[in-house]
């Protein structure tokens, strides 16, 4: 692991799209891992919680991760593979089932999830999935999804181990452990901000791109945010940031996937809007928002005015 694993940009944890008969639509898979690609993210996350990774049948995890792999190691892209589980045994079977993918470039592994281990726990199951994954491991912190809060002295604790990159970091909103992690990383640790709404401040204080269900919509903006928070045009950061917060807030209206395929499906996209169950199809005011909220970064000095979760302090979640 000598090779420069930092991970910067924006990366699309990609959506699982599926035919009118059920089955993965691989082919559109593929084409919206081109596109994203094409349209300037850094890289794509296979089986992320965006691709609704617990609906699928292993079969049909392996062909997302095949997909995933021909196209980036066609483009030269990063690929990132959801990994991981409530237990360490099985999290540990899950990584040594990525070491005959050369095109992983990391792995994200939840903070073990339901168990809720304490601090000391989840830095024994990380201390032992860095001995054994074959790739670098990118913590996901997500505390309202996990039950498990971590502090940012537990983060650095984290990003101190070998193997140990980064963390997307969707804690739920911006506090005094946010400030307090990104003013003081490890070396070679890098923060990916998880929580959509929040990624213009979460760049401002240093964080290095981010993982964001939301940049399927409007990519090339997204990572025309990153790009200018890290040429300091702060301006252009400023207004840009405040308009993708108001489409990432409407991408998130109704629980994640759902609008992003609607509105995906909506532009032709992919074949289908469906999703699994126990997730149910976005209604049709949802995705007519977001489909606005999209028009409108396309209108020159069109203020953008904040709806939905900001305003209950609900932050768009991953």
């Amino acid at each position: 692991m000598a090779q420069d694993t930092a991970l910067h940009g924006i990366h699309v944890p990609l959506i699982t799209p599926f035919t009118r008969t059920g089955d993965v639509a691989a082919e559109a898979l593929e084409a919206l891992a081109h596109q994203v690609l094409d349209e300037g993210a850094a890289g794509i996350v296979a089986l992320g919680t965006t691709a609704e990774t617990a609906a699928l049948e292993e079969a049909e995890r392996e062909l997302v991760t095949d997909v995933c792999a021909r196209v980036c190691r066609e483009r030269g892209a990063v690929l990132t593979v959801g990994a991981g589980g409530s237990g360490t045994r099985g999290a540990e079977a899950a990584l040594r089932r990525l070491a005959d993918r050369p095109e992983v470039r990391a792995a994200l592994v939840t903070v073990p999830p339901f168990v809720r281990p304490g601090v000391e726990g989840v830095v024994a199951h990380f201390a032992r999935l860095a001995e054994v994954s074959p790739v670098p491991l990118v913590v996901y912190h997500i505390p309202y999804r996990t039950g498990q809060q971590l502090d940012a002295a537990a983060l650095r604790r984290l990003g101190e181990l070998p193997a140990v990159i980064g963390v997307k970091y969707a804690a739920g909103g911006i506090d005094q452990d946010t400030v307090a992690l990104l003013g003081d990383l490890p070396d070679s640790f890098t923060v990916l901000a998880g929580d959509d709404v929040y990624l213009s401040p979460m760049l401002a204080m240093g964080a290095t791109g981010g993982i964001l269900a939301s940049a399927h919509l409007a990519t090339a903006r997204y990572a025309e945010l990153a790009a200018a928070w890290r040429a300091g045009d702060l301006p252009r950061a400023r207004a840009l940031g405040h308009a993708l917060a108001a489409l990432s807030a409407a991408a998130f209206a109704e629980p994640n996937p759902v609008v992003v395929k609607g509105v995906l499906h909506a532009q032709g996209r992919i074949p289908t809007p469906d999703v699994r169950l126990p997730l149910l199809p976005a209604g049709p005011g949802a995705v007519a928002e977001a489909l606005e909220r999209l028009e409108r970064l396309e209108r020159p000095g069109q203020p953008e005015r904040l709806e939905g979760p900001e305003r209950t302090g609900r932050p768009a979640r991953g």
